[in-house]
């Protein structure tokens, strides 16, 4: 099985909340950038708690996370995986958060749904309070905006 390895971590000295994803979907790895998936509720829920237009490009979509304090990462560093569902993620090896929450600001850390929270979870037992989030995946059918625009809108 093909062993695949996540993104680096977006961030900077502003970021103030941590969203952290399980590992990126294929089409996520086609695009080369978090959340590729056009069907995704991602880029739409951001963009509405901040008042801002979707962002269509990589760079307009690390501005607007930057731009909010918003930083980003995969809990899972490198797995195998075959297609992009969670519950198929196997031999997973995780990030090393240390490298965000060492380097930025993070006052709290958004998992997008139950796989990235019950991973952060295992590996992580700080002081930074972890939330878990309902999923943006189009597979999601309970998906809750309103969720995630309490969190986003006390960024």
């Amino acid at each position: 099985m093909t062993r695949y390895t996540g993104f680096q971590p977006l961030f900077n000295n502003d970021s103030r909340v941590l969203i952290l994803g399980s590992f990126p979907s294929v089409k996520s790895r086609q695009t080369s950038f978090y959340y590729g998936n056009k069907s995704n509720r991602f880029w739409k829920t951001l963009a509405e708690a901040f008042g801002e237009a979707v962002p269509q490009s990589i760079d307009d979509k690390k501005s607007l996370c930057l731009a909010h304090g918003v930083a980003l990462w995969d809990i899972v560093e490198s797995c195998e995986i075959v297609g992009s569902l969670d519950a198929d993620i196997t031999n997973y090896r995780t990030v090393d958060l240390s490298r965000v929450l060492q380097n930025a600001p993070i006052k709290r850390i958004l998992c997008n749904g139950a796989t990235s929270f019950k991973i952060t979870k295992s590996v992580y037992d700080g002081e930074i309070p972890v939330f878990k989030l309902c999923s943006t995946s189009p597979a999601n059918v309970r998906f809750d905006k309103s969720e995630w625009l309490d969190f986003l809108q006390k960024t």
